[in-house]
């Protein structure tokens, strides 16, 4: 691996520290490649940018034209070389990892960045022990500077939780809803930052989708359909009602739905929750349909034409774009804890008990989060979360470990501190990695 401690990378001025530099760092150290994947405008290339020393951009008409005739053409710098949007032509690809091999499976050789998956048939290769992936998302309230950090995911897992301040008003919690975590819109007044989100939605069906030989009216009628079912579980079925504003006579197929719905993942901008099944639990008494969520809450507020102002007379809206938002920063949070096997689900039982995050980590350990707007309903969410402590493990032979925390996850409040029943409350703009 080149020695980076006395070379110049091209960091951008400006740039703002992000939660997975260290876990990049600490991969170009392992492997001779790492795979940066997430959304446009998420700020893979800029975060690439500032461990890499050379760089190809294959929005560069010239460089991908030279890639297209020969993969090999673009993997020519100084190490860490990056190449931005290596999916374009997918041959690079297979000639990555041949290099690596060539180098003697030298460490951190080169950075590729996606923002969307590549056809696999043109991939040859998987590229184990080459190259490690990382998946980015939109910037967490930790990375943006609006939650403080004072309290950790991890401390918590490991006991380790102190009372701390945080005042958070609802005013607050809808302007982060609504701006999002772009990284181009930080320091930018509000008039200014809302726009960034809606022209996103405008580039995705304008360029990426059309890219993808798929219709933008229906990927716009989908993503407005999943805004509205926002935080639900809901079928094929009902998407595709929505999908054609109850009109049965217009409503696309099942396979339509799937097909639209693969597009807004293959394109990073969807993920699953999908439900918690706790060992030895019955399937058939665990609701595991998936409630899909966008990677950022800002783009269904802009979808439904939520403003700050709207939200805050519209309290049901605003709320389950705050789930949102916390389940965003849960990931961002949770992809850089050490770990094989980290996940992130909700949970929704039989009897109609619900859980919103269930975060299980690869050694077992687990803790449950309910997701509250305000301190308001502080006592309801933790007798839900003991009610469901109390039912998964009661039973002996399933074996399941107690939780290392149950926690209620807010918005407006003020103090992050334990319960007498031990609950943890934490407001969202105390928390960090």
């Amino acid at each position: 691996m080149a020695d980076r401690k006395n070379t110049d990378t091209l960091r951008p001025e400006g740039y703002r520290p992000r939660a997975l530099d260290a876990r990049l760092e600490k991969l170009l150290g392992a492997f001779g490649c790492v795979e940066i994947t997430g959304p446009k405008w998420c700020g893979k290339t800029w975060t690439s940018l500032a461990h890499a020393r050379s760089v190809d951009r294959l929005d560069d008409p010239a460089a991908l034209s030279a890639a297209m005739m020969d993969a090999s053409l673009v993997l020519e710098g100084k190490a860490p070389h990056l190449i931005d949007e290596w999916q374009e032509v997918p041959e690079i690809w297979d000639a990555v990892r041949r290099r690596v091999d060539e180098q003697g499976n030298s460490k951190g050789l080169f950075v590729l960045t996606g923002s969307s998956k590549p056809k696999s048939d043109a991939i040859r290769h998987s590229g184990t022990g080459r190259i490690a992936r990382i998946h980015m998302r939109s910037m967490s309230l930790f990375e943006t500077g609006d939650s403080n950090g004072s309290v950790s995911l991890s401390s918590i897992f490991d006991g380790d939780f102190e009372p701390r301040r945080r005042k958070t008003e609802m005013s607050e919690i809808a302007r982060w809803c609504c701006r999002g975590g772009w990284p181009s819109i930080l320091g930018m007044e509000d008039d200014f930052a809302l726009e960034t989100p809606r022209e996103y939605i405008k580039s995705v069906l304008d360029v990426s989708v059309r890219s993808l030989n798929k219709n933008p009216v229906v990927a716009q009628k989908l993503m407005m359909a999943l805004s509205l079912n926002l935080t639900q579980s809901v079928t094929y079925k009902v998407l595709a009602r929505d999908v054609a504003f109850g009109d049965e006579d217009a409503m696309p197929s099942v396979p339509t739905i799937e097909a639209y719905l693969d597009l807004l993942k293959s394109l990073f901008l969807l993920e699953d929750l999908t439900g918690w099944e706790p060992p030895l639990i019955s399937k058939q008494r665990v609701r595991t349909r998936p409630k899909r969520f966008f990677v950022d809450p800002s783009i269904p507020a802009a979808l439904l034409g939520a403003t700050p102002a709207t939200l805050l007379r519209d309290m049901q809206t605003l709320g389950k774009l705050f789930e949102s938002l916390c389940i965003r920063d849960l990931r961002v949070y949770l992809s850089v804890l050490p770990g094989i096997g980290n996940q992130i689900n909700y949970y929704l039982d039989d009897k109609g008990l619900e859980v919103d995050a269930v975060i299980q980590m690869g050694d077992g350990r687990w803790g449950a989060f309910e997701i509250k707007l305000s301190d308001a309903k502080i006592d309801e969410a933790a007798a839900c979360l003991n009610r469901f402590a109390g039912k998964i493990t009661a039973n002996k032979a399933a074996r399941v470990k107690a939780p290392e925390f149950l926690a209620v996850l807010i918005g407006k409040g003020d103090i992050a501190y334990k319960r007498n029943d031990g609950v943890l409350v934490i407001p969202i703009a105390t928390l960090a990695p």
